[in-house]
């Protein structure tokens, strides 16, 4: 009988841009567009971020992507050459097609298979997913991933009056971010390290709450803002809630374990949210990070994130356990659980 694998995280990296945009002078850019012009300390009242990342100009996903794909290479003592998988796992990309792994593996110098793992905030969880079953199975030893965010694209800077400022709230803390991980294989013993359980639970019924509606096939040229800005259409809190119990049921027991472990990363769009989630899982507030509240809403880098910051902090040493909670547009829930 084939020996048990398991996926292990060898290596975790972020890559944050250095022009950084204070809510003040995202409140100045709203003015200046004409409409309605948020008084001062609005948004940082209404999100409790101080800012965003934002990337240079003619940077693309891709490259932000491939900056974090190569400290988290370096970091793991590893070439291109050397992996199996690549996965580009973001809410976004470079082109409709072809699909942004390749970009960012010829960025890399990649000859390995690559794809593509969408699914908004979530995309870097369930790419942990697919790398963890390949890795499982026999067919990839080492799977990199890679994420890309440029959240400054959908934000809505034209807003004719306040309920459409509150409506593209979101947008405002949407931070551009790199990040990256890579997955190698290794034994499936009791203390071994790696990816103990994924959780996964959708409410798809939800989807209308939060959306980016252009670019797709129901608004494909459109370039009104309502389209090409993150939008919210409806009460993304009660997405959660409709489907707490079956998340309880699914993940109650890893939820456990998560409370007890050393350190939770938790998708995380804005202090008032932050709260919520905290309180709505129990978690406790000593072993999360508010890495919102100065870095913004980096989407599905932001458990990759919030790992590299607790890392850099000691807040997490090898045997530990961490869990990672995903909480995206869709609506979808996603948890994964690791000993470091």
């Amino acid at each position: 009988m084939p020996e048990a694998r398991r996926a292990r995280i060898t290596a975790v990296a972020a890559h944050l841009p250095s022009h950084y945009r204070t809510m003040d002078e995202v409140r100045a850019k709203i003015a200046e567009t004409g409409g309605y012009a948020p008084p001062p300390g609005l948004l940082e009242d209404l999100t409790g971020v101080r800012g965003v990342h934002v990337r240079e100009d003619g940077e693309n996903a891709s490259d932000l992507a491939v900056a974090a794909a190569r400290t988290a290479l370096d970091e793991a003592g590893l070439k291109i050459d050397d992996v199996d998988l690549l996965l580009f796992a973001a809410t976004a990309h470079d082109l409709i097609e072809p699909a942004t792994s390749h970009l960012v593996a010829a960025k890399l110098g990649a000859s390995c298979p690559v794809f593509d793992v969408k699914n908004a905030c979530n995309s870097v969880l369930n790419a942990m997913e697919v790398a963890a079953a390949f890795i499982a199975a026999g067919h990839h030893r080492t799977v990199l991933i890679a994420c890309g965010e440029v959240g400054s694209l959908v934000t809505r800077w034209h807003a004719p009056d306040r309920q459409a400022l509150l409506r593209a709230l979101p947008g405002y803390t949407a931070s551009d971010a790199g990040a990256a991980m890579v997955l190698t294989a290794g034994p499936a013993g009791d203390d071994d390290p790696g990816v103990l359980a994924m959780r996964f639970v959708s409410n798809s019924a939800a989807w209308q709450s939060c959306t980016v509606a252009g670019g797709g096939t129901m608004h494909s040229r459109s370039v009104h803002d309502d389209h090409t800005t993150l939008r919210l259409n409806g009460d993304l809190r009660q997405g959660v809630l409709d489907v707490l119990p079956e998340i309880l049921t699914v993940a109650g027991s890893e939820l456990d374990t998560a409370r007890a472990g050393a350190f939770i990363a938790f998708h995380q769009i804005a202090m008032p949210q932050y709260r919520e989630v905290i309180q709505l899982f129990s978690l406790p507030e000593h072993r999360c990070m508010p890495a919102v509240l100065e870095h913004g809403n980096a989407a599905a880098a932001s458990l990759p994130l919030q790992l590299v910051k607790a890392r850099e902090a000691d807040r997490v040493e090898s045997g530990d356990i961490v869990t990672m909670l995903g909480l995206a547009s869709g609506f979808s829930f996603g948890l994964a659980l690791l000993r470091w």
